[in-house]
């Protein structure tokens, strides 16, 4: 079988899944294990991705609004790589590329027909059924169930662990800086689980647009910075938007520095396997009395946060 993932959480599944000699192509974002980058991309933005986040963001809504798709699928490309099963996505069309994407790729394909798997990650729950989904497509379903059933072990793990902190300390994810966004769907169930109170964004919906104001009134104990598609070194070049703001360094979570800096690019931008990791992180920054450092190359203490 020959399997070309164009989302970098769909590769990371069928790596999870043991099927990961048979991927023959990828995105342009999937890096995860570093050995799928020697693997031939098919995919590009349309836009220039250097800049502020602002700046990204109103290319992006630039593209949007005129009713264009924000990548590029290679149809030569994917016609050459001969798939006989391409995975994407219908969640979100900012985030990676967009079923609508692919099936005006494969239009024009002449000579393959492959099976498209559109996955749909809203929710927690959303991801262990796109293993299903990816696993049942490659004709492994059993091996899904048994790594499902893993995953969701380690979870639950440390859930039972954050229910013995003798607090829930209030939690603020933000997943763009400029615009203000919070973290939606997947991640405060994510904070929930880690013996958090999520403050913003709503289990299972996508990520809200949010003010400064409203970060001010509700004053967070815990601020984990994780932008969409960025690593740490990309995130913490666009904090100082933040910290300009008058009414930060009186925030208690700058106060008593916790403030992080989070590596959502590779983690919690990703609804795949390594969604267990994420939860551990989040564990790790809000109780790390309960749990020793295993993530230290995750996070960072936002610079210029009081100590």
């Amino acid at each position: 079988m020959r399997i070309v993932s164009l989302i970098a959480s769909s590769t990371e599944i069928v790596c999870a899944l043991g099927q990961g000699e048979q991927l023959v192509g990828r995105s342009h974002e999937c890096d995860h294990p570093a050995w799928v980058k020697s693997l031939p991309s098919v995919t590009a933005p349309k836009f220039p991705t250097d800049g502020t986040s602002y700046e990204i963001d109103q290319r992006v809504k630039a593209i949007v609004q005129e009713g264009l798709a924000v990548y590029r699928v290679d149809a030569a490309a994917l016609e050459a790589l001969r798939p006989d099963v391409v995975i994407t996505q219908s969640q979100c069309e900012v985030c990676a590329v967009s079923t609508k994407d692919v099936e005006e790729a494969v239009c024009q394909i002449i000579g393959s027909r492959p099976k498209i798997v559109s996955l749909e990650p809203n929710a927690l729950d959303d991801i262990w059924r796109d293993i299903a989904r990816v696993a049942e497509a490659l004709g492994i379903a059993e091996r899904g169930r048994a790594l499902t059933a893993e995953l969701q072990g380690r979870m639950d793990a440390v859930a039972v662990r954050a229910r013995t902190a003798g607090s829930r300390p209030t939690v603020a994810c933000i997943e763009w800086v400029e615009p203000l966004m919070a973290a939606g769907n997947w991640m405060p169930t994510l904070v929930e689980l880690a013996g958090g109170t999520n403050l913003f964004g709503t289990a299972g919906k996508h990520s809200p647009w949010m003010t400064f104001d409203e970060l001010v009134a509700r004053d967070p104990e815990v601020i984990v910075v994780l932008p969409c598609g960025y690593d740490i070194a990309r995130a913490s070049a666009d904090l100082p938007f933040l910290q300009r703001q008058p009414r930060w360094s009186q925030l208690r979570a700058v106060k008593s520095g916790r403030v992080f800096v989070a590596d959502g690019n590779q983690y919690f931008n990703r609804p795949g396997p390594r969604v267990v990791e994420s939860l551990e992180i989040l564990a790790e920054l809000i109780h790390p009395e309960l749990f020793p450092e295993r993530h230290a190359d995750a996070y960072i203490v936002a610079a210029g946060t009081q100590l």
